[in-house]
């Protein structure tokens, strides 16, 4: 009943949804593909027309969580690193779709363009792994920004889009970021969802008055503590996030009065911003 309503507001006659541009939440795929609305995730960036890999809507052509296999005609190498965990490289695409440079920015260019046994390579910057689906086919799993890792002042590498992805899935998380670049161990913003937290509250027969005032109670936060010690369990001992800070607020795309946004358009996190913004509750952190 509530799945065809669902339908219905979208007009009825939807066949399938396209994402891209960032990860969609496997449980959000997972719940709109239940209600008979298939999703499909593709991969790829301006610099690789039309596409490196896209999820078919074929049978056994999707893999949730992985971006699909690649498109005829493209193939892709992934260049290992001691930055990454095993499995893990740096995604190089080649294809006849491979822009041929930067207009009139030829430094720029031979930044993403590789030439390895005399072929033309582009440099993604993008992290990726290989996953094997039904019937052993390939599909491609992006597991991070390769400018993005952190380093922790132990030496250690962190890739902060999965464990952020394994907050964002839970229904008490509306936005996270994990820091932990050149400091003592891993911690996170975490963004609550209003509507989760109420709902919870509610269920455990906690008055609700103010999203500020909910997130200062201790079995708030011993709530919260849980969700970590649970996301922890399936990460390595120096990816587990040590500590976290419950933020009364949300990060925009946009801010109404003016101030720089902590999204981008397609809803990516402006870490350096967001770093600035609250550099004093990250500091709180660390003390």
């Amino acid at each position: 009943m509530v799945f065809s309503k669902w339908r219905q507001a979208l007009g009825g006659q939807v066949k399938a949804i396209i994402t891209g541009a960032s990860a969609c939440p496997v449980r959000v795929m997972r719940t709109f593909n239940a209600a008979g609305i298939p999703v499909r995730e593709g991969y790829g960036m301006t610099e690789a027309a039309p596409a490196i890999s896209f999820s078919r809507m074929e049978p056994e052509g999707a893999l949730l969580g992985t971006v699909g296999p690649l498109l005829d005609g493209v193939e892709v190498m992934l260049e290992p690193s001691s930055e990454f965990s095993p499995g893990e490289g740096e995604i190089l695409a080649k294809s006849p779709g491979i822009m041929m440079g930067y207009y009139k920015q030829p430094d720029k260019t031979a930044e993403v363009i590789r030439y390895i046994n005399g072929e033309r390579w582009l440099a993604t910057g993008d992290v990726g792994a290989w996953v094997e689906g039904p019937g052993g086919r390939k599909f491609l799993k992006i597991t991070d920004r390769k400018k993005e890792l952190l380093k922790t002042s132990q030496g250690k590498y962190v890739a902060p889009a999965p464990l952020e992805a394994a907050l964002k899935e839970h229904f008490l998380v509306e936005q996270a970021m994990v820091v932990g670049d050149d400091l003592r161990y891993v911690t996170a913003l975490i963004i609550p969802s209003q509507e989760g937290l109420r709902s919870w509250c509610e269920r455990h027969g906690i008055a609700w008055t103010e999203l500020s005032e909910m997130l200062r109670l201790p079995e708030v936060q011993r709530r919260y503590e849980m969700l970590l010690e649970r996301i922890n369990a399936h990460f390595a001992r120096h990816e587990q996030i040590k500590r976290f800070t419950l933020l009364d607020c949300l990060w925009e795309p946009a801010k109404a009065d003016g101030t720089e946004a902590e999204l981008t358009p397609t809803l990516k996190l402006k870490r350096r911003v967001i770093l600035e913004k609250f550099r004093r509750e990250i500091e709180a952190m660390y003390r």
